[in-house]
């Protein structure tokens, strides 16, 4: 199976795909988008049209989102919301379920500790995907959503065959 992992944001949208063939975890690629234009709607669009070139590239079979981390600022979190649009979007155009998943559940899922550092993320991410180098911060916070979403649908699986068995 393969997912992709999206970290929503306006200025840099970080993706990364991974390959899931059962335990095994294999880097595929990661990158950051970088929309432009100078008002909302043209940087929007052109985060939809940067997404939308990602997917038809790789070709996921699963998609994740990590939501929107609430901050002080209500402006800030209102045009976070409106990326993080974009990113739930794009995948289920392309006929995907789309997973979302808190930060504080990616973290404790990839590092163990749900208010882990971006370098304890960056570690632990390179440390389950050798050979990967997330090309940003952002990047490997979007590997870590798809690593996320790897151990929820392991364990749902894992869980749907013992609810079968009983």
């Amino acid at each position: 199976m393969r997912i992709i992992g999206i970290d929503p944001g306006l200025r840099a949208c970080g993706w990364g795909v991974i390959d899931v063939d059962g335990p095994r975890l294999r880097h595929v690629a990661n990158g950051t988008c970088r929309p432009s234009g100078s008002d909302m709607g043209s940087r929007l669009m052109s985060l939809h049209l940067l997404l939308t070139a990602v997917l038809e590239a790789h070709r996921p079979d699963a998609a994740a989102v990590e939501q929107t981390f609430v901050n002080a600022g209500g402006q800030s979190t209102l045009k976070l919301g409106q990326a993080r649009g974009i990113a739930v979007l794009v995948p289920a155009q392309a006929g995907l379920t789309v997973g979302e998943y808190a930060p504080n559940a990616v973290k404790k899922a990839v590092v163990g500790v749900g208010h882990a550092a971006k370098a304890q993320i960056a570690h632990m991410v390179a440390m389950q995907l050798p050979g990967c180098a997330p090309d940003s911060a952002d990047a490997a916070d979007a590997l870590a959503v798809a690593l996320c979403h790897a151990v929820h649908l392991q364990m749902s699986c894992r869980v749907a065959a013992a609810v079968a068995r009983a």
